[in-house]
C-alpha cells in the first residue's frame, strides 16, 4: 500500500514535534519535512494529495490563523487534532477549512491512520458524537437563521436558485425575467452577484456549480 504523504502543523513546537514523532512510527505514512512557506500547491511524490495534520490545544485565534494558512496554501485535505472540543470549536474548524476532526485523547496511531486515509480520499472523519453535535448545529442554523431569510447553507438565496434552475432548463435571460416577474436588469444583476461572490467565470459555470452543490 502506498504511504500517505502528510505535513504536520501545530500552534506550538512541542505539539508539532509530538504529532510528527507519532506519525513517523507508521510505515503507512510519509511525513514531509517542509517549512510552512513551502506549503503552496503541495502534492505527494506519486501526485496524490497531501494531508495536513494540524494540532492545537483548543480553537483560538492562533489555531484559526494556522488552519486558514494551510487551506489558502492549496492543501484541501486537513485533519484537525484538538485537545478540547466544544460546540463553537466544531463550527469554527469547519468554516476554517478542516475536513476532519479528532480529539487528541482519541488519536491513537490506528485512529490517526484511519482518519488520515479517509481525509486523503476526500471524506470527512469526525467522531460520531461530534458529528451528531455538528449536524444539530447545522440544522438549527438552517431552520432558525438561514431559512427565515430565504438562504441556504450553500450561500445561495431562494431567488438565486430559481434563476439558476431556469437557466439550467434552457431559458434565456429575458425568459427567466418573465417567468419570475423580474426585470431583465434584475436577473443580470443576480447573475453578476453569483459569479462575483463564488468567483465563477460565466453563467454556465454558475449553473454547473449549482448542479454540483445539489441545488438544482
Amino acid at each position: 500500500m502506498t504511504p500517505v504523504s502528510v505535513i504536520v502543523r501545530a500552534t506550538d513546537p512541542v505539539s508539532e514535534a509530538g504529532l510528527t514523532a507519532q506519525l513517523r512510527t507508521s510505515n503507512e505514512l510519509r511525513v514531509l519535512d517542509l517549512e510552512p512557506a513551502e506549503d503552496n500547491g503541495l502534492t505527494s511524490p506519486d501526485g496524490s494529495p497531501v494531508v495536513a495534520v494540524v494540532g492545537a490545544d483548543r480553537i483560538d485565534a492562533d489555531a484559526l490563523r494556522l488552519l486558514r494558512h494551510v487551506h489558502r496554501s492549496g492543501t484541501r485535505r486537513v485533519l484537525m487534532v484538538l485537545a478540547h472540543v466544544d460546540d463553537t470549536a466544531l463550527s469554527q474548524v469547519v468554516e476554517a477549512g478542516a475536513t476532519s476532526l479528532i480529539r487528541r485523547s482519541e488519536a491513537t496511531p490506528a485512529q490517526l491512520i484511519s482518519a488520515i486515509r479517509a481525509t486523503k480520499r476526500g471524506e470527512s472523519f469526525i467522531s460520531p458524537d461530534l458529528l451528531g453535535r455538528l449536524v444539530d448545529q447545522v440544522r438549527h442554523l438552517q431552520q432558525h437563521v438561514l431559512s427565515p431569510s430565504g438562504m441556504h447553507l450553500s450561500g445561495f438565496s431562494d431567488r438565486e436558485v430559481d434563476v439558476l434552475r431556469l437557466l439550467a432548463e434552457g431559458y434565456t435571460t429575458s425568459e427567466v425575467a418573465g417567468e419570475l416577474s423580474y426585470s431583465e436588469r434584475t436577473i443580470k444583476s443576480i447573475l453578476h452577484d453569483i459569479t462575483t461572490r463564488f468567483q465563477l467565470k460565466t453563467r454556465s459555470h454558475a449553473v454547473a456549480y449549482a448542479l454540483r452543490m445539489g441545488l438544482i
